[in-house]
């Protein structure tokens, strides 16, 4: 039976918890982690990895690097190939306006009323990140309802599972591009837009020097280190005048990551320990940040 190398990370979810988790995203991200699934009690992390050497690294890094913010971080190996499914095998549908985002076993056949206009998304929980559970993408799927989508393009970058580019195009889309740089998570990312009855470009790229045409519309829910290192990037994706959607930072890291993209935000939302923002570009040149 095959086994995946994972960290067991538990950390305090008191007060400043949100920019802890950032943190631990941008220093996990080195490591090329599978996935994180998230203990529902919000203070314990299971992340899985390619390889035992890169788990080796990930926690030598975060024992000696957070000290004691991170209170205990426990190498674990992990038997069955359907963890996945298993971990998250209580998950529920949610709704988000019109949309509804559910796994294959809590999906409907038909909208509920009085929501004539429902849209549905169905999304199997796999390796690939963004079920739409997480308040990060819950924020970008809130924001992707109050732009204009029909006939625009759009790229979603860090696509994991899929479902924000799947809510674009069913919001109305013309074209979608869909990147990420993990091979499993792409690959969920295929099957569910094949569940979903959608096209979607869907593409391997590391976003260091890669280049396309502009869209109107780019999502980026990523981490707010992330975005900050790809600022110049992200903002010559979008055509001047065109929507940046970013998420995945702290309320307490929110100026810094739009100062880094932006002069400032057309609106931002928070949900919890997590903050999203709506970026109108003016321009797509290079700043000297």
């Amino acid at each position: 039976m095959a086994t995946y190398p994972a960290l067991d990370i538990r950390f305090d979810p008191g007060p400043g918890a949100g920019a802890l988790q950032d943190q631990l995203y941008a220093e996990l991200d080195t490591f090329e982690p599978l996935a994180i699934h998230e203990h529902e009690a919000g203070d314990t992390w299971r992340v899985f990895f390619r390889t035992r050497e890169l788990r080796a690294g990930a926690q030598h890094v975060l024992t000696t690097a957070f000290g004691s913010h991170v209170l205990d971080v426990t190498a674990v190996d992990v038997d069955d190939e359907d963890w996945a499914r298993r971990s998250q095998a209580d998950l529920k549908a949610i709704h988000v306006g019109r949309l509804t985002v559910a796994p294959p076993w809590d999906a409907r056949s038909a909208p509920r009323p009085p929501l004539s206009e429902e849209i549905q998304i169905i999304i199997e929980p796999s390796m690939g990140f963004g079920t739409g559970h997480h308040a990060t993408t819950r924020l970008c799927l809130e924001f992707l309802q109050q732009i204009e989508l029909a006939g625009r393009r759009v790229i979603d970058v860090g696509t994991g599972s899929g479902v924000l580019a799947i809510a674009a195009r069913k919001l109305g889309a013309a074209s979608v591009v869909a990147v990420d740089h993990d091979p499993d998570a792409l690959q969920n990312a295929r099957e569910n837009a094949e569940r979903n009855s959608v096209e979607i470009d869907i593409v391997e790229v590391d976003l260091d020097g890669w280049r396309t045409a502009p869209a109107d519309v780019v999502v980026a829910n990523l981490t707010g280190a992330v975005l900050r290192r790809f600022a110049d990037v992200l903002r010559e994706l979008v055509k001047p005048g065109g929507a940046l959607i970013v998420s995945g930072f702290s309320p307490e890291e929110c100026d810094e990551v739009v100062a880094a993209l932006a002069p400032g935000a057309e609106q931002v939302h928070v949900d919890g320990e997590w903050a999203a923002a709506l970026i109108r570009v003016t321009s797509s040149a290079r700043t000297s940040r």
